[in-house]
């Protein structure tokens, strides 16, 4: 079996280990893939939709959050699972399932990555612009944070790229949680938001918070960053969920620091913050009026580092799933033989330079509201996706006996799965209505 997994995993920078180091520390070091995919995947609309639960509801969406971290570790889980438990790829997975799975992601992944380019460089124009006003148009700020992004992907191998990462995980939480603590929040409620409960009108935005925060296509590219990690066999299996649910602990505290400024800084007052990623425009200018331009000029930053770490990631983990869908439509069975590069392939070059120049089009625009519209659509589409043939492929001959889902696992990707079937039909109702 170590031969079939040697033959089949792609290599990308660090040689693959036998075994992980036994000692805690030495295994605390070597945490660093889940932080890329969950600092990837809070974005500065996941901040935004927690804000406004806040807002709105106080403390009473508490809990809704604490799932949704829940959901993401389950399924970041069973990517990366299936990566050491087979050898295979998330991509020679889905292939095993049917050609339809290749039709679906390929049309998907080149519509997908135009609308979040655009959408992306955006949110980092926004920031920026505000930190260095007058310097240059806003659409300028996008189109280098982009360029910025796709030169430090293409010029660097993964172990920069996580090192990097880790910093901006860095930032965000000195802000975001130093934001929490500031508002001094009040914990006897905040305890209580953690029994579940869905006030009157919060139903679709209560599944939408668990949903949403820290989960999009990103999380089908963690069993890629474990493979660049030298983790390639089910040795690392243990490794691979301390990594995991370390990342997403770091996610939850993120959230619920987020839920607490919006609890007592904005519903106390009933101050409504603007939807998408604007919404953190209008908190910078309530943390001016009431703290001073030191804590704003902090949560900007903070607020740059957020939307510029969901572009590394982007631009780094959506390439390599494209490079490998590339590989396989190429070279059909003899795919999984091959050991090759992903970074290195003309199709992670393409797709960083698809996901940076064709969007820059939509900067123009000034983020519309058809734009914001599109990426939340095609957003809920994947997800339900993933989480199905996750359990489809976690429960099959595919994979060792030993490494298949049990109770647990199949419990929690089947309330993801229905989570998302249940998003993607609402988004569609939106966009229709």
């Amino acid at each position: 079996m170590n031969d079939n997994n040697e033959t089949r995993a792609p290599s990308m920078e660090e040689p693959s280990q036998s075994a992980p180091p036994s000692g805690t520390a030495a295994r605390w070091k070597l945490i660093g893939p889940g932080i890329v995919v969950a600092v990837t995947g809070v974005g500065a609309g996941d901040l935004v939709a927690t804000l406004i639960a806040g807002s709105r509801f106080g403390y009473a969406l508490l809990w809704a959050a604490v799932v949704g971290c829940i959901v993401k570790i389950a399924l970041a889980e069973g990517s990366a699972r299936y990566h050491l438990a087979t050898g295979s790829t998330i991509l020679e997975g889905w292939r095993s399932l049917g050609k339809w799975t290749y039709w679906y992601f390929g049309i998907y992944i080149v519509i997908w990555g135009f609308v979040y380019g655009g959408t992306a460089m955006s949110a980092t124009a926004l920031p920026l612009a505000a930190l260095f006003p007058d310097v240059m148009p806003f659409w300028m700020w996008g189109a280098l944070s982009g360029i910025a992004g796709a030169l430090f992907v293409l010029f660097n191998r993964y172990s920069a790229f996580e090192t990097v990462m880790k910093l901006f995980i860095g930032i965000m939480f000195v802000v975001v949680v130093g934001l929490a603590i500031l508002v001094m929040p009040n914990l006897g409620q905040a305890v209580t938001g953690l029994v579940p409960t869905i006030p009157e009108g919060s139903a679709i935005y209560t599944l939408g918070l668990i949903g949403g925060v820290g989960g999009t296509i990103t999380m089908a590219s963690y069993g890629y960053w474990v493979q660049a990690k030298g983790w390639r066999t089910p040795a690392w299996m243990g490794m691979m969920r301390l990594d995991n649910r370390v990342a997403y602990i770091a996610t939850g505290i993120f959230v619920i620091s987020m839920l607490i400024v919006g609890a007592e800084l904005l519903y106390t007052a009933q101050v409504t913050l603007a939807g998408g990623d604007r919404g953190l425009l209008d908190l910078d200018e309530i943390l001016r009026e009431r703290f001073g331009s030191f804590v704003s000029t902090l949560f900007l930053i903070g607020f740059a580092a957020t939307t510029f770490s969901s572009i590394l990631g982007v631009w780094h983990g959506v390439s390599l799933l494209f490079a490998d869908f590339v590989r396989q439509v190429q070279g059909g069975e003899q795919a999984k033989g091959a050991r090759q590069d992903l970074e290195k392939t003309p199709a992670f070059r393409f797709y960083v330079l698809w996901l940076t120049f064709p969007p820059m089009l939509l900067l123009t625009l000034g983020r519309p509201f058809g734009l914001v519209i599109a990426y939340g659509a095609f957003g809920a589409f994947f997800m339900p996706f993933l989480a199905l043939t996750l359990i489809w492929l976690l429960n099959s001959q595919r994979v060792p006996a030993e490494w298949r889902s049990g109770w647990l696992s199949n419990g929690l990707l089947g309330i993801a799965a229905a989570l998302f079937v249940v998003l993607c039909l609402n988004e569609l109702a939106r966009l229709i209505g």
